[in-house]
C-alpha cells in the first residue's frame, strides 16, 4: 500500500497495475464514477484512458488489444445498462477466446446509500447473471481482501486457455470509501499464471506413428497461433513429416510462404485424406461436412468413417449450455484435451522417434506434388486478380490486389476484415503479428473496434494498421472511429462497401428462388442505398481523414496512397470508401 492510496477505487488502479493492465476503456457513468478519479487522480493517466462513444466499442477494442498483444485489457461498463450495451461485444470476445478483463460499477448494495430511483433501476443482484453463460467467470466481491482476490482470480482465468472475458462487478459505495487498512498487493505477480495443459504422452506417441504411416495427411489449424514459438514449431512438424497445413485464419497459424502452406486447398486434400489433425479448430464437425440442401439442410460429409480424425483442443473446457458455440459433436478417433503450444511441438519430438514408416522417398513425392499444387492455386489466384482490374463495382480480389501493391514497403499489420481470404492469397502472410482478428461471434459492429485495439497494441512498434471495414458492420458502431481520432491511434480503413447487408441479401435471394418468386426483391430491407451513406464525410467529421466514394478502379490506387500518406503524416485514422463488388455472389 503507497502512502497516497487512500480508496478503494485507488486499489483498483494499483491492481491493474500489479497485473500489467495498460489501458482501460469505457464510456463514463456515475457507477465507477470513483475508479473514473482514482484513474485521472491517483493513478495519473496510469493505465491509460480510452473514451468510448459506447460500450460495445470499449470490449471490442479490448478484444483487439488482447488478440494482438497476447495480455488482457480493461474495458468498464455502467451498471445494467453499460453492460447490456456491452453484451454483445462480450460474446464476441467470449466466442473468439480474447482474454479481456471487464470490470463494472454495481449498486450500491447499502439501500440506504442509494440515490433514489436511478440507482435503484441501476442495480441488480447478481449483476452478473447478465452475462454468466458467455463469460469464465464473474464475481461481485465485498470488501478490500475480496477485491483483491477476484482481481488475481479473474486474470488467471482470463489468461488460462481457452482464454476468455471475465466479469468484476465492483459496489460503487465500496470503491468511494476509505479503506480500512492497509492492503498488501506485492504477492500478486506470482499467482496470475496457471501452468498450461500437457498433452498425453502416449497420445501423442500414438498420432506420430499415424503420421509415420500416413499417406497424405492434414493439417488444418484455427486458433492455434499466433506466440511465434507456437508458429515455429508448426513449421518443424510440417516440414519434418512433408505435411501441408491449412490455415482457417482464427489466427495467424501458418506462413503462407513456407511450401507446406496449403491454405485454400480444401476440396483437394480432405477428401483424399487418410490422417486429419485438428489444432484448436472451432467447428471440426462442420469443417468436414458441406452443405447441399440449404432449403432442407442435409449435408454430405467429405471424408468416410475410415479416415483418422485427431483433435488437439481445449474446446471442451470452454463448453457451456446456453450457447451451443461448441457445434456438432464430431467423431474423431483422438480427443486429445492439451494446449496445443505444448502438443505440437511434443508431437515433433515424437515423430523423431518414431518408426520411418513410408519413408523419406515417399515424403520427398508428397512434398514435390503438393509444392506443384500450391504453385497452380497461387498462380490461378493472381491470374484471377488481375483480371479483375477493369470490374465495377470494384472487385474482391482487385481491391485485395491493388491494397497489397501501396502497403508492399510497409511493416502491416490487418486488424480485421480479411475479404474472404484475398490479402491471405496475394499478399506475404509472413510473421505472427500480421492479423489480428474476426469477430468471433459473427456480431455486426465489432470489426472497427477490434481494429483500433489491434492499432493500440502495436502503436510505436514501426508499424502500418488498417483493416478492411464492411459497411453494414460500420453501420452499428461508426463512433468508434472518434476513439481512434481522440487516442491519436493511427489505423487505415479501406471501407469495403457494398451497399447493402449483403448476408440478407443473399438469403433473401435464396428463400425466393427455393419457394419460386421473384428475385428482385431482395434489395428490399438490405440495401444500404437511397440515399448512399457518405462515408468519406463520416470520418471527416469525426476529424479522421476522409476520401471516398471511389467506384472506378484506376483511381484505387492514388486514392490508397493519399490515406496511407495521411496516417503516416497525421498519426491519426484514414478513410477510404471503396464502392465493390458483392463478395458472396462472386465466390458462389
Amino acid at each position: 500500500m503507497t502512502d497516497r492510496m487512500k480508496y478503494g477505487s485507488d486499489l483498483v488502479v494499483e491492481l491493474m497495475k500489479a497485473l500489467g493492465i495498460e489501458y482501460v476503456a469505457f464510456n463514463p457513468g456515475s457507477s465507477f464514477r470513483g475508479i473514473h478519479d482514482s484513474l485521472v487522480n491517483y493513478g495519473e493517466n496510469n493505465p491509460g484512458i480510452l473514451l468510448c462513444a459506447h460500450e460495445e466499442i470499449s470490449v471490442s477494442i479490448a478484444q483487439g488489444y488482447a488478440v494482438a498483444a497476447g495480455k488482457p485489457m480493461s474495458a468498464i461498463t455502467h451498471d445494467l445498462v453499460g453492460l447490456q450495451h456491452a453484451s454483445m461485444a462480450i460474446y464476441n470476445a467470449w466466442c473468439d477466446q480474447a482474454p479481456v478483463l471487464v470490470l463494472g460499477g454495481g449498486g450500491p448494495m447499502d439501500i440506504s446509500r442509494r440515490r433514489p430511483w436511478i440507482e435503484w433501476i441501476h442495480t441488480a443482484q447478481v449483476q452478473g447473471n447478465l452475462v454468466r453463460d458467455f463469460v469464465k467467470w464473474d464475481d461481485q466481491p465485498c470488501g478490500d481482501l475480496s477485491v483483491v482476490d477476484s482481481f488475481i482470480r479473474g486474470y488467471r482465468l482470463a489468461t488460462s486457455k481457452p482464454c476468455g472475458p471475465v466479469y468484476i462487478c465492483l459496489d460503487a459505495l465500496w470503491q468511494e470509501t476509505e479503506l480500512a487498512s492497509p492492503v498488501d498487493i506485492s504477492y500478486a505477480s506470482k499467482l496470475l499464471k496457471s501452468t498450461p495443459l500437457a498433452p498425453d504422452p502416449d497420445a501423442i506417441r500414438k498420432v506420430a506413428g499415424w503420421l509415420a504411416q500416413a499417406e497424405n495427411p492434414v493439417i488444418v489449424a484455427d486458433r492455434y497461433g499466433p506466440d511465434s514459438k507456437a508458429v515455429d514449431a508448426l513449421v518443424e512438424l510440417a516440414e519434418l513429416t512433408a505435411t501441408p497445413v491449412i490455415d482457417l485464419g482464427k489466427r495467424f497459424n501458418f506462413p503462407n510462404t513456407h511450401p507446406m502452406d496449403l491454405t485454400g486447398a480444401k476440396d483437394i486434400l480432405i477428401p483424399k485424406a487418410d490422417l486429419i489433425i485438428f489444432l484448436d479448430l472451432e467447428d471440426p464437425w462442420g469443417y468436414l461436412h458441406r452443405v447441399n440442401d440449404p432449403k432442407e439442410g442435409k449435408v454430405t460429409p467429405l471424408i468416410t468413417p475410415e479416415v483418422k480424425v485427431v483433435d488437439i483442443s481445449l474446446r471442451d473446457i470452454a463448453t457451456r449450455s446456453w450457447s451451443a458455440a461448441y457445434g456438432k459433436l464430431p467423431n474423431v478417433e483422438i480427443n486429445l484435451a492439451a494446449d496445443t503450444s505444448l502438443a505440437v511441438p511434443a508431437l515433433v519430438e515424437a515423430c523423431r522417434k518414431a518408426e520411418k514408416g513410408l519413408g523419406e522417398e515417399y515424403r520427398e513425392r508428397r512434398r514435390e506434388w503438393l509444392e506443384e499444387k500450391r504453385h497452380q492455386m497461387k498462380r490461378e489466384w493472381w491470374e484471377k486478380a488481375a483480371s479483375s482490374g477493369g470490374e465495377k463495382p470494384i472487385a474482391t480480389e482487385w481491391l485485395a490486389y491493388t491494397a497489397g501493391e501501396v502497403l508492399k514497403d510497409e511493416d502491416w499489420v490487418l486488424g480485421s476484415g480479411n475479404l474472404r481470404g484475398w490479402p491471405r492469397r496475394l499478399w506475404k502472410w509472413d510473421k505472427p503479428y500480421r492479423w489480428g482478428c474476426e469477430s468471433g461471434g459473427a456480431g455486426l459492429g465489432n470489426a472497427l473496434g477490434v481494429a483500433i485495439g489491434t492499432a493500440l497494441a502495436n502503436t510505436g512498434k514501426g508499424r502500418l494498421c488498417l483493416n478492411f471495414q464492411a459497411d453494414g458492420d460500420f453501420m452499428m458502431t461508426p463512433q468508434a472511429l472518434w476513439t481512434a481520432v481522440k487516442s491519436k491511434i493511427p489505423l487505415l480503413v479501406i471501407m469495403y462497401n457494398n451497399r447493402s447487408y449483403y448476408n440478407s441479401e443473399d438469403h433473401s435471394n435464396s428463400v425466393a428462388k427455393n419457394r419460386g418468386r421473384s428475385q428482385e426483391t431482395r434489395l428490399i430491407g438490405t440495401a444500404i442505398d437511397e440515399p448512399p451513406v457518405d462515408y468519406a464525410g463520416i470520418a471527416r467529421a469525426f476529424g479522421a481523414y476522409g476520401e471516398g466514394p471511389v467506384e472506378d478502379p484506376a483511381k484505387l490506387k492514388p486514392a490508397l496512397e493519399r490515406a496511407l500518406k495521411a496516417v503516416k503524416t497525421t498519426g491519426l485514422p484514414a478513410l477510404v470508401d471503396v464502392v465493390c463488388a458483392k463478395m458472396g455472389r462472386r465466390n458462389r
